[in-house]
């Protein structure tokens, strides 16, 4: 029944390739279609809001997005430079060249950051993780699977059966990461791997449809994509992309911060989350509950789906009915989606 996959990934040229074989691995019939779309942090989202718009505009029934990155595979820097037309053209394009850690070190700087108040954000982080692992919060949201792994001792690979995510790094404090080393020293002395997002291989998927074709199917409502946007702003502070889309998005529904129950913030870094949550008056006891991608990880294609697994879930367990959902675009973007918990 499913008519299109969707797959949001950042680093793999030949995402369209894995995504299609996948799912017809997977048992998926060949009239099934698949593809794959880059936004990069946000790709995830993007592929929900893809799919989502082909249901809407009656293209399709019935899709499938999903969000997969393998971190470990390597980055997704340029191999080359931009050619001088554009380099030359304005600061704004040749600020697109700019590293990610460099960016997150212009947001500390520019806006007056600090190491210790980066570093008091991240151990609330993996203080959340740790708590919500260890409650059994993520169990509802995670679909265990079996993987090789080789032994990097001994060279022997075994199955290994993967049932929670091993970023969460317990007793995490904020003097333990005070005195890691900072990880961008080209460009600044306040990010480090301890308060920055983890490299974390991770993947996951949305099933949507119409409401009245869940019914026909007997489908359970988990919950209901109200809507998406975009919005962009000077390359060189991209971190800070979710204060410029939340407001532009809840401006489009007439919503307020006070409206929204639980907000998942991507934590590309703390000084990014830092900034958005100061400047948007985010109550930070409603945002990234259950911790964020300092704690957890940031698989750039992956992390716009987790998200809103992640939070779906947190609505469910307290009870809650409006998720706002954002993260922060390389090249000086931001995007944000608002969904509705239907299983009150």
């Amino acid at each position: 029944m499913v008519e299109d996959i969707c797959l949001g990934n950042v680093s793999d040229a030949k995402a369209a390739y894995y995504v299609r074989a996948a799912c017809l691995a997977a048992g998926f019939p060949n009239t099934t279609a698949a593809y794959s779309t880059n936004r990069f942090c946000s790709s995830g989202l993007k592929a929900t809001q893809d799919i989502a718009n082909q249901i809407m505009a009656g293209a399709i029934e019935i899709g499938v997005a999903i969000g997969a990155e393998s971190m470990t595979d390597g980055g997704d820097r340029l191999t080359r430079p931009f050619v001088d037309e554009i380099v030359n053209a304005n600061q704004d394009a040749a600020d697109c060249l700019q590293p990610m850690g460099q960016t997150s070190e212009n947001v500390g700087k520019d806006f007056n950051i600090s190491r210790q108040e980066q570093d008091k954000y991240a151990a609330e982080s993996y203080r959340r993780a740790e708590v919500a692992q260890k409650a059994g919060w993520f169990d509802d949201e995670i679909t265990p699977i079996t993987v090789k792994v080789k032994d990097p001792k001994t060279g022997e690979v075994k199955d290994v059966k993967l049932t929670r995510d091993e970023g969460p790094r317990y007793g995490t404090t904020a003097e333990a990461l005070g005195k890691i080393r900072p990880a961008f020293p080209d460009y600044g002395d306040r990010s480090t791997g301890g308060n920055s997002s983890q490299v974390t291989d991770g993947a996951a998927a949305v099933l949507l449809m119409k409401r009245s074709k869940a019914l026909e199917l007997g489908q359970p409502i988990v919950a209901k994509f109200v809507g998406a946007t975009v919005a962009g702003l000077a390359p060189r502070i991209m971190g800070i992309g979710p204060s410029i889309a939340i407001p532009k998005l809840l401006s489009k529904y007439q919503l307020s911060l006070d409206d929204i129950d639980v907000i998942e913030l991507n934590e590309a870094f703390a000084s990014m989350a830092v900034y958005c949550r100061d400047t948007l008056k985010i109550d930070w006891s409603k945002m990234n509950i259950r911790g964020g991608a300092i704690a957890l990880g940031h698989p750039l294609g992956a992390t716009g789906a987790r998200q809103i697994v992640t939070g779906l879930s947190e609505c469910r367990r307290q009870k809650k009915k409006i998720l706002l959902t954002s993260m922060c675009i390389g090249t000086g973007m931001g995007m944000a989606g608002l969904f509705v918990n239907e299983q009150l």
